[in-house]
Formats: structure tokens, C-alpha cells, sequence
């Protein structure tokens, strides 16, 4: 049984530096690249023109490549509190869009990032670069290293993807035998 194909957006949040990137493919089947990029904001810039421009320009990549599903780096919790902060940010204008235009969301830790495509969740970020040149078949890493999270954020939704739909149809299923339950 073949997976549909779907388009996923990955985006890699910071306030600084916000990496995008856009897959198409299927769990089990060669997967493409659509996209990849860094939306760039200026740190001396106040924090509400940072953010307006970050709506920005995530609005134009949603208008250009009409994804299925966005996948966004979970905010993890990290010592520095400010990056935190921003990362969150960054993750919530993300999340407001895909809310506004009905897109589902899938948050991964990077964690979950790294075993889905290197095997390895402690895997380093040459690592993770490495795989993702190789699944995509590109000819090297896109640069910032924060474009090529995204791209990796993007993988791990569309081969977590079986396995995420199988598990919603199984509660489904198992939501409504005991709604029938109730019923006897």
C-alpha cells in the first residue's frame, strides 16, 4: 500500500536566522526538493518589525509552494533563556499561519529529527547535513546549516507519516468501539 504524496514545509524556527525548506514525497519513495532558504532578520531591529518580517516572508513561501503540512522544530529547552525566547517566537508566527490557512502542523524535537534521518537522535549537525544531501541526492548541503535542519524537519514528517496516520486511524478506530460501548 503507497503513501500519497505530500508537500511538507520545514521551518527550522530563529529569529535571526529562520530556516525554510520544501519536500515532496512519500514514506518509502524517492523524496524531492521543492525549496530550501533562511529568512534573515536584523538583531537591531525592535522585536515587533523582526517578527512582522518574519510573517512576511513565511507568508510568501506558504503562497509559493501551498504545502500539505508544516513541520516545525519543537522549542526545546535549551540554558540560554533569549534564545528560547526568540526560537518560541519564531515557532508561534509559524503556528498562527498554518493555523490561519487550515494547514496541519507536526512539531519534532530535534531529537526526533536526527533518528529519523540519520538513525542516530545524538547525531551532530555535519551528520545531519550528510543524510539530507544524500536522501535528497544534492550535491552538497545547503548553507546556512539552518536551511538544511529545515530540510531535515521536512523528511522526518514524510517518513513519520505512515507511521502518525496509522496511529490516528488506530485511535479513531479504538475511539469509536468504545463509544459503542458506552452505548450498550
Amino acid at each position: 500500500m503507497s503513501q500519497e504524496r505530500m508537500k511538507v514545509l520545514g521551518v527550522d524556527p530563529g529569529l535571526t536566522r529562520c530556516g525554510i525548506g520544501v519536500v515532496v514525497g512519500a514514506p518509502g519513495s524517492p523524496l524531492s526538493l521543492s525549496g530550501v532558504g533562511v529568512i534573515h532578520t536584523s538583531a537591531s531591529a525592535p522585536l515587533e518589525q523582526r517578527l512582522l518580517q518574519l510573517e512576511s516572508e513565511l507568508t510568501k513561501w506558504l503562497d509559493q509552494y501551498d504545502p500539505d503540512v508544516i513541520a516545525v522544530e519543537r522549542v526545546f529547552s535549551q540554558h540560554n533563556v533569549r534564545t528560547v525566547m526568540g526560537t518560541g517566537q519564531a515557532a508561534g508566527i509559524a503556528l498562527l499561519l498554518a493555523a490561519k490557512r487550515g494547514i496541519p502542523v507536526m512539531m519534532h524535537t530535534p531529537s526526533e529529527v536526527k533518528a529519523a534521518v540519520t538513525g542516530n537522535g545524538r547525531a551532530n549537525k555535519t551528520q545531519v547535513a550528510q543524510m539530507v544531501v544524500r536522501i535528497l541526492s544534492l550535491k552538497e548541503a545547503p548553507k546556512p546549516v539552518d536551511s538544511t535542519d529545515a530540510l531535515a524537519l521536512a523528511i522526518c514528517n514524510i517518513w513519520r507519516a505512515g507511521a502518525t496516520s496509522k496511529i490516528q486511524a488506530a485511535l479513531k478506530q479504538e475511539k469509536t468501539r468504545v463509544a459503542k460501548l458506552v452505548k450498550k
